[in-house]
C-alpha cells in the first residue's frame, strides 16, 4: 500500500514540496489549504503534469481535514509567509494560532503521523506543534537544519568554484539570526574548509547563511524562499517514509543533549520511519558551544514570549 503524506498549506513552499514528491511517485499527497480552490487547482494542475514527467501518484485538494485521515507524514506550512523588514519574531503571534489549530486537527484525523513543521518562527512552532499535538517527541520535527546546510553547502562550493557534490556541511542550533554553522564539520571531498579557505571568508559565508532568507526576501519583495525549502522538507520526508536513516540537521526536542533541556533545537539526527531514530551526538569547542547555548537562549526567549498569549 502506497504510503499517504499532507501538506497543509500549499502556498509556494507547500506547492513547490508538493511538486518534488510528487515526480518520486511512491506516495499519494493530500493538498490541503483554508482558500477554496487553490488545493484543488493546484492539485489538477499537478496531475496533469503526470503524463509528461511520468507520475501517477494520487493528488488530492482540499479544504476538509477528514481527508487528510491515516496520513504518515503531514507537513504543516501553513501561515502568513515572512515580509520585508520582518523578522521571523514578527510572525509569532500571527502563526502560533495558525499552527495551533491545525495540528489539533491532524493530531485527530493522523494520530500516528510523523509532523514535520515549517512555519515560521520555525523553532517556536515545533515547540507548539509538539505540545499541542501530545505526540511523543520522535514524531514531531522541524525542518531548518537540512535548508540551511544546503544554504551554507552551496556558499561554500560557490566559493571554491566546486561541485555541490563534494561539499558536506553542517549547521545546528536554532532557525534564524543565531543558527552556528560549523566550519569544522564541514567539508569539500573530506578536506575540512578551515584547510582551504581563510577564516575571513569562511566567516562570511557563514553570515550569509545565517541570513540566507532575508537574502531572499530582499530580492523577491514580495516573498520568500520556496525551492530550496521544498526540496528540504521532500528530502525529510524521503528518509521517513524509505527508512533511509539519514543522518540530518533537524529541529527536534531536546531533553539534556548538548546542555538543552524542553527545547526544540537543530542538530544531527539519524531520521528513520519511526522519525527521529537517534540523535547524534558530537563534541563542540568552547566556542561552538558558547553559540549554541546563545542561540538556545534565543529560542527560549521567543517561546517565552509566546507564552504570554498562547496557551499550551
Amino acid at each position: 500500500m502506497r504510503k499517504k503524506v499532507t501538506i497543509v498549506g500549499v502556498g509556494m513552499v507547500g506547492g513547490a514540496t508538493v511538486q518534488y514528491l510528487a515526480k518520486k511517485d511512491y506516495c499519494d499527497i493530500v493538498m490541503l489549504d483554508v482558500i477554496e480552490g487553490l488545493p484543488q487547482g493546484k492539485a489538477l494542475d499537478l496531475h496533469e503534469a503526470g503524463p509528461i514527467e511520468g507520475f501517477d501518484g494520487g493528488l488530492i485538494g482540499t479544504t476538509n481535514y477528514e481527508d487528510t485521515a491515516n496520513s504518515d507524514v503531514v507537513v504543516i506550512s501553513s501561515g502568513i509567509p515572512r515580509k520585508p523588514g520582518m523578522s521571523r519574531d514578527d510572525l509569532l503571534f500571527q502563526n502560533a494560532l495558525i499552527v495551533q489549530s491545525v495540528t489539533e486537527r491532524i493530531a485527530h484525523y493522523s494520530p500516528n503521523a510523523v509532523l514535520i513543521v515549517v512555519t515560521n518562527p520555525l523553532d517556536a512552532m515545533a515547540q507548539l506543534a509538539y505540545h499541542t499535538s501530545g505526540f511523543p517527541r520522535n514524531r514531531v520535527m522541524g525542518m531548518a537544519g537540512v535548508l540551511d546546510s544546503a544554504r551554507f553547502r552551496c556558499f561554500i562550493a560557490e566559493e571554491l568554484n566546486v561541485s555541490v557534490e563534494e561539499v558536506t556541511g553542517f549547521v545546528l542550533g536554532g532557525h534564524g539570526d543565531h543558527m552556528v554553522p560549523l566550519p569544522r564539520y564541514s567539508t569539500v571531498a573530506g578536506i575540512p574548509i578551515t584547510e582551504l579557505l581563510t577564516k575571513e571568508r569562511i566567516d562570511a559565508i557563514c553570515h550569509r547563511t545565517a541570513n540566507g532568507g532575508g537574502e531572499i526576501v530582499s530580492l523577491l519583495r514580495t516573498g520568500s524562499a520556496f525551492y530550496a525549502p521544498g526540496s528540504a522538507i521532500s528530502s525529510m520526508v524521503d528518509a521517513v517514509l524509505m527508512n533511509k536513516r539519514r543522518v540530518l540537521p533537524c529541529t527536534v526536542y531536546l531533553d539534556g543533549e548538548y546542555g538543552v533541556h524542553g527545547l526544540f533545537m537543530g542538530v544531527p539526527i539519524k531520521l528513520g520511519t519511526n522519525g527521529v531514530e537517534e540523535i547524534m551526538k558530537i563534541t563542540l569547542t568552547d566556542e561552538e558551544n558558547s553559540l549554541f547555548q546563545r542561540s538556545a537562549a534565543a529560542v527560549q526567549e521567543l517561546i517565552d514570549t509566546m507564552r504570554t498569549r498562547i496557551i499550551f
